[in-house]
């Protein structure tokens, strides 16, 4: 407790704009570690990763999606997207078929054990960022978006590819 009582003291004993750049600190922290154990606790609960539940939820709701269509819903790397359903499918929860006019293309559906663990999953079964961000509209969401491109834009060792992992991601 005098551990959070000096930050608070030290917060609004700053200049204001100071003040204002810790707050948004620790808002950050805030959102960051939530979406990490809240990905944490899904795993617990399930034993699937945040990112594979919400692969898991897409094909819930349209059968039949290729790996380039859920890279694409879950904003990651089509490789990563690969990887995912590989171990999806490894522990018969995914089902990959060839589809019967084109060979070369891979179509995805939830098989009967995939549905079920999608059935007693945690909800919101697309991970908390996300569903955060679906509640938000309008002038709200683009100004986060705006202040949330202001900052990347002073970070000097900016990887962007990281925009394409899933949370939580460990190096």
């Amino acid at each position: 407790m005098d551990v959070t009582m000096n930050a608070v003291t030290a917060i609004t004993q700053a200049e204001p704009e100071d003040a204002q750049r810790l707050a948004i600190l620790q808002k950050l922290r805030i959102v960051i570690r939530s979406a990490q154990r809240h990905s944490s606790w899904i795993e617990k609960q399930c034993g699937v990763s945040g990112a594979q539940l919400w692969i898991m939820q897409e094909l819930h709701s349209a059968p039949g999606l290729r790996v380039g269509e859920i890279a694409g819903k879950l904003a990651i790397h089509q490789t990563t997207a690969s990887n995912l359903l590989d171990e999806l499918q490894k522990r018969a929860l995914v089902v990959k078929t060839r589809d019967a006019n084109d060979q070369r293309v891979v179509k995805l559906t939830l098989s009967d054990a995939g549905e079920q663990l999608l059935a007693r999953a945690p909800k919101p079964a697309q991970g908390l960022l996300p569903a955060a961000l679906l509640q938000m509209k309008g002038e709200p969401l683009q100004v986060l978006s705006n202040g949330l491109q202001g900052l990347l834009d002073c970070i000097n060792l900016l990887d962007e590819e990281y925009g394409m992992l899933p949370l939580p991601f460990t190096m």
